[in-house]
């Protein structure tokens, strides 16, 4: 019986009170409610959820007030709990149990205390990040794969990641949008590039904040154009230069490909490191110019020219 009709049964039963009630109509309603027809008639409520993507929703969100953090305090705060680990796991949950995405997992073979543990780390350590974005508009992100995962390589300086901030070298992509990536940088890249809207990732954090890099700035000897470079990662994040130009060196974390600027304005993008283009410039064969004893002394000079 429902729990309300309980209670009024209950009070029915009890001496008559200031209410005003005649004994007559307490019996009759006492008689109602007791009925098995009424009994039957009684449904129980179910609930059922609004909607089943408020992922995505709370996507549009972060992306609707990302101009008005910086002005508003309220928005700046609204925008760190929709972006909180905690709260994005419940949304994630809800979701799955409101589209009736019930999937078993296999029974696990038999397995020692450490890797249970690791695995439950991990799933406490996903997480889901909204960016939102045009179609064909670069994220100035590259990926690397490391233990078949793919794991983001550089996140160039100025770029849409960098200045959203919710990404970190290091964090490994496990789905764009719901569905996985699987392991090739190549198929992501294309993957995320048609992606337009809004776009939800889950990914592994890498939990590594990085000091702020000092400022370097540096003028080249040389010209140099990335179409034209087969070692360069990303031909598209390339940046060219020509001798003389003024260089600001952003970030120096690869030890081969340095992210820079130029300091006149524009885009951050990729360079050789003055380690690559040196190791690069001593497996170019030296001209022989018949000097005899001397080629040598002055091909070693040749050498050591100064690249940056």
């Amino acid at each position: 019986l429902d729990p309300a009709m309980q209670q009024m049964l209950e009070n029915a039963g009890e001496p008559p009170t200031s209410t005003g009630a005649k004994d007559i109509d307490l019996l009759f309603l006492r008689g109602i409610m007791e009925s098995p027809i009424a009994q039957e008639q009684q449904e129980e409520v179910k609930l059922e959820a609004v909607q089943d993507n408020n992922v995505e929703l709370v996507t549009e969100i972060l992306g609707d007030i990302s101009t008005l953090k910086v002005k508003d305090d309220s928005a700046a705060e609204l925008s760190r709990i929709l972006q909180e680990p905690h709260f994005q796991s419940l949304l994630e949950a809800h979701d799955m149990v409101a589209s009736k995405c019930y999937e078993v997992p296999p029974p696990a073979e038999a397995t020692n205390d450490a890797a249970v543990n690791n695995a439950l780390m991990q799933a406490d350590a996903v997480r889901m990040i909204g960016i939102r974005k045009k179609a064909g508009e670069p994220l100035g992100v590259t990926f690397r794969v490391e233990k078949d995962d793919l794991v983001i390589a550089r996140i160039l300086h100025g770029g849409m990641i960098d200045r959203q901030g919710l990404l970190h070298v290091g964090d490994i992509i496990k789905e764009v949008n719901g569905k996985d990536v699987g392991n090739n940088p190549t198929e992501l890249q294309e993957m995320l590039k048609d992606c337009s809207g809004g776009i939800t990732l889950k990914i592994l954090p890498s939990y590594r904040d990085a000091p702020a890099p000092p400022q370097v700035y540096v003028r080249p000897y040389f010209n140099y154009d990335p179409a034209s470079d087969n070692l360069i990662p990303c031909r598209e994040a390339g940046m060219a230069f020509s001798k003389g130009d003024i260089l600001q060196i952003v970030n120096r974390e690869d030890l081969n490909w340095w992210q820079a600027c130029h300091v006149v304005g524009g885009a951050t993008g990729l360079i050789p490191s003055q380690f690559l283009e040196e190791k690069r410039k001593a497996f170019v064969p030296r001209d022989f110019d018949g000097s005899g004893i001397l080629c040598g002394t002055l091909a070693a000079k040749k050498k050591k020219k100064m690249m940056y």
